[in-house]
C-alpha cells in the first residue's frame, strides 16, 4: 500500500478537495461522495481515501475509517465496490475517552455498535482479528461497548475471544468489568476461560467482585471460577470488600467455600471501607459487619480467633483496634472512633504496599478540611502522601491538595507550621528527582498513571508554588523560625535548582517565577500565590537558579519579566526581580528567537527606563555580540566553555 500522509484541519484551505472527501464520508452523503471522486484519477481518488486529517481533539483517520466510524454503510459499500480501497488501514479514534491507536474500520464499527458496517467489513475480506496497537481486536471491542449481536457475528466468522490486549486482558474481562451478563455467559459457553489472569493478577472473577456485579459473579462461579489471589495478594472476596460491595461479599461466602479467617477479614475490611468510602460512606453498614466479624472471631469458644496486634499509626491518632465486642459495642455511637478503628483494619489487612489503602485515608482528610480541623487534615493526607511515595506512584494530586489546604490556611489566618510545609517541599523534590532518573531509564508503568512528562509539568509548577508559600511564611513570621529550619528550606530549594528540570516549553522554575503568564490553580491556591513572585525569584536566584537559562524560544526570566503589564501598581515587583536578575549576572543583551533582547522585549517605557540603568555591557558580551552580529565562525578557534556564552548573544549556530 502508499504511504498514508497526515493533513491537519487547519489545512482545509490549502487542499479544499480533500476536506471536501472527507466530511462527505464523515457526514454520510455517499452519492455526494460518489460524484466527487468520479471526476478524479483513480489514483488521485485512491490517494485522497486513504489520506488521514488530523483533528483538533488529536483523532487521525481517513475517510474510509471515518465513515466505519460513524456508521455510514452506504459510503462503505460504494467505497469497497468502486475504489482500491486499502480495508486494513489504520487510524487513531477516541473512545470513551481513550486514544485508540492502529484501529481498522472493522475495529471502528464494532466498538461503535454498527452491525451492518461490519456485515459489509467482513463479507468485503476484513480481518475479524485486526489488533489495535494495544492488542485490542473488534471482538474486544463489541464486548467493552455490550454488542452481544456484533461479538455473535465476529465470531461465527472466526474472530478468537482468546486473543488478550497488551495487558492480557481478555474479551471476557472487559465484557465482566463493563456488567454485559448477556455476552460474559455466550463467552462462557464460548470456551473463554474465568480463571485466565491479566497482568495485574486479576480474573473475571475479581474485576465483577470489585464493581458489584452479582448476577456476573454467579455466572462465572457456574463455570468454574476459583478464588484466585492477584498480584496484591487480593482474591475477589477481599476485592468485593475493599469496595464495600456487600451484595458480591454476601454472594461470595454463601456459594464457595471459604473459612472463618477469611470470612472475618472480609466482613471487617467491608464494614471497614463503608466508613471512610466517599461514594458508600455508611456508618450504620460499617458498624453492622465489624461487629459480625468480632461476633465470628468468638463463635467458637474452644478455637476464638483472636486479632494479632499492630503498631498503632499516628495519623489515626494512635488507634488501638478493638480486640473483643464489648469494646466495639461500646464505640458504637462514636463516629471518630469508628472512623480511625476503620482506617487502621484497612492497613492491616490490605498492608501498606497496597494501593488501595491511601483514598479512603485522604477522603477522610478532606472530611476535616472540610470542618476547619486543618491539624488533622494534614496528619492524614501526609500519611497517604508517604504511602503513595513509597510504592514509587505519581504524587501530584497529593501535593496540589496540600498546596490548596495551606493557601486556605493562609488566607484565612490559621497558623500554619512552618516544618510542615517543609516535609511538603521535600517530598515534591524527592518526586522530581525521581521524574529525572525515570526520564533517563524508563520503566513500564500502568497507564492510570500521568506520563513522566505529565508529572513534570505537574511537579514542577507545585513545587514553586510550594516556594511561594514558604516565602509568604518567612515574610509573616521569618524571625519565629529556628535556624535549623531555614537551613533545610534552602537545602531543598539548592536541590530543586540542582536538577535544572524544565516544562515542555524549556521554562525553568526561575521562568516561571517571573512570567506574568504562569497559570495558578484556583481552588484557594490564588488567595496565596501570585506571579511575578519577587521574594520566589530572589529566593531561587540565592539557591543558583540559572539566570541566563533559555526556554525552548530563547527567551530568559529577564525576557517575561520586562513583558509584565503592571509596571506602576506593582512597581516594586517589577523592579526587584529586574534588579535581582541583573545583579546575579542575568545578560541584557541575551538575544531570543525573534532577534530580541530583554530591552527590545520590553512592553512598557518604566520596564525599558529600569533596563536603561543597570546597562553594563561588558567587553566580552560586546565582543560576543559582534562574532553573532556579522555571523563569524568560532567553533575551536575559542575555548568550548565561551561557545554557549556566544550562543547568548545570538540565534542560530555558525560554529564553522
Amino acid at each position: 500500500m502508499e504511504e498514508e500522509t497526515e493533513m491537519s484541519t487547519s489545512c482545509c484551505g490549502e487542499n479544499n478537495l480533500m476536506m471536501r472527501v472527507y466530511y462527505a464520508a464523515s457526514d454520510g452523503m455517499a452519492l455526494n461522495l460518489f460524484a466527487i471522486l468520479s471526476e478524479l484519477e483513480p489514483e488521485e481518488a485512491k490517494k485522497l481515501l486513504h489520506q488521514k486529517i488530523l483533528q483538533e481533539d488529536g483523532q487521525c483517520c481517513s475517510p474510509f475509517i471515518v465513515a466505519a466510524r460513524f456508521g455510514h454503510t452506504k459510503v462503505i459499500k460504494m467505497l469497497l465496490q468502486k475504489y482500491d480501497i486499502d480495508i486494513e488501514q489504520e487510524g487513531r479514534v477516541k473512545f470513551d475517552g481513550f486514544m485508540i491507536e492502529g484501529a481498522s474500520a472493522l475495529w471502528c464499527a464494532a466498538g461503535v455498535g454498527h452491525l451492518n458496517v461490519v456485515k459489509a467489513l467482513v463479507k468485503a475480506g476484513a480481518n475479524v482479528n485486526h489488533p489495535t496497537k494495544t492488542n485490542s481486536t473488534p471482538v474486544r471491542a463489541a464486548c467493552f461497548d455490550g454488542r452481544l449481536d456484533i461479538v455473535k457475528y465476529l465470531i461465527d466468522h472466526s474472530a478468537d475471544i482468546h486473543i488478550a490486549n497488551k495487558y492480557n486482558n481478555s474479551c471476557l474481562m472487559i465484557a465482566t468489568h463493563n456488567g454485559h451478563l448477556d455476552i460474559v455467559s455466550y463467552l462462557l459457553e464460548q470456551g473463554a476461560d474465568p480463571n485466565e489472569k491479566a497482568q495485574c493478577g486479576a480474573t473475571a472473577l475479581h474485576f465483577a467482585a470489585a464493581c458489584g456485579h452479582t448476577n456476573i459473579v454467579k455466572e462465572l462461579l457456574k463455570h468454574g471460577a476459583q478464588m484466585i489471589s492477584n498480584n496484591k495478594n487480593m482474591t475477589p472476596l477481599i476485592s468485593a470488600a475493599e469496595r464495600a460491595r456487600d451484595d458480591v461479599v454476601e454472594c461470595l461466602i454463601e456459594n464457595t467455600e471459604i473459612n472463618r479467617e477469611d470470612k472475618i477479614e472480609a466482613f471487617e475490611l467491608l464494614g471497614a471501607s463503608f466508613a471512610n468510602d466517599k461514594d458508600f460512606y455508611c456508618l450504620q453498614k460499617a458498624y453492622v459487619n465489624l461487629h459480625k466479624a468480632m461476633t465470628l472471631r468468638y463463635c467458637d469458644p474452644d478455637n476464638i480467633i483472636r486479632k494479632v496486634p499492630s503498631k498503632p499509626i499516628p495519623a489515626y491518632e494512635n488507634w488501638l483496634e478493638s480486640e473483643t465486642v464489648e469494646r466495639l459495642e461500646s464505640i458504637k455511637n462514636n463516629q471518630n472512633a469508628i472512623h480511625m478503628e476503620s482506617l487502621t483494619i484497612r492497613e492491616r489487612i490490605l498492608g501498606t504496599e497496597n494501593p488501595d489503602v491511601p483514598q479512603p485515608v485522604i477522603y477522610r482528610g478532606a472530611v476535616f478540611a472540610d470542618n476547619a480541623r486543618f491539624d488533622r487534615c494534614i496528619d492524614l493526607w501526609l500519611h497517604a502522601l508517604h504511602l503513595r511515595q513509597k510504592n514509587n506512584l505519581s504524587v501530584s494530586r497529593d501535593l496540589l491538595r496540600f498546596v490548596q489546604v495551606f493557601s486556605q490556611m493562609i488566607h484565612v489566618g490559621v497558623e500554619l507550621e512552618f516544618q510542615q510545609v517543609l516535609d511538603i517541599l521535600e517530598s515534591s523534590v524527592i518526586a522530581l528527582e525521581r521524574n529525572k532518573k525515570q526520564l533517563s531509564e524508563p520503566v513500564l508503568k500502568d497507564d492510570t498513571e500521568p506520563s513522566v512528562e505529565e508529572q513534570i509539568e505537574s511537579n514542577l509548577t507545585i513545587t514553586l508554588y510550594i516556594l511561594s508559600i514558604i516565602t509568604k511564611l518567612i515574610t509573616l513570621n521569618g524571625k519565629k523560625y529556628q535556624k535549623d529550619y531555614m537551613d533545610r528550606a534552602l537545602r531543598l530549594v539548592c536541590r530543586v535548582t540542582f536538577l535544572e528540570m524544565t516544562l515542555k516549553d524549556g521554562k525553568t522554575i526561575l521562568h516561571l517565577a517571573v512570567n506574568p503568564e504562569t497559570p495558578v490553580d484556583d481552588f484557594h491556591t490564588n488567595d496565596v500565590c501570585n506571579f511575578p513572585c519577587a521574594s520566589t525569584a530572589k529566593l531561587l536566584i540565592q539557591c543558583g537558579a540559572d539566570v541566563n537559562a533559555m526556554d525552548h524560544k530563547r527567551n530568559t526570566p529577564l525576557h517575561y519579566i520586562v513583558q509584565y503589564k503592571k509596571p506602576i501598581s506593582d512597581f516594586i515587583t517589577l523592579h526587584s526581580i529586574i534588579l535581582d536578575l541583573v545583579q546575579s549576572g542575568a545578560h541584557i543583551d541575551a538575544v531570543n528567537s525573534q532577534g530580541k533582547t530583554p530591552y527590545e522585549a520590553a512592553t512598557t517605557g518604566v520596564a525599558e527606563i529600569i533596563l536603561r540603568t543597570q546597562t553594563k555591557l561588558s567587553l566580552k558580551c560586546i565582543a560576543a555580540k559582534v562574532i553573532k552580529n556579522h555571523n563569524l565562525s568560532y567553533s575551536g578557534s575559542v575555548p568550548s566553555c565561551l561557545e554557549s556564552f556566544i550562543e547568548l548573544h545570538g540565534s542560530g549556530l555558525n560554529k564553522g
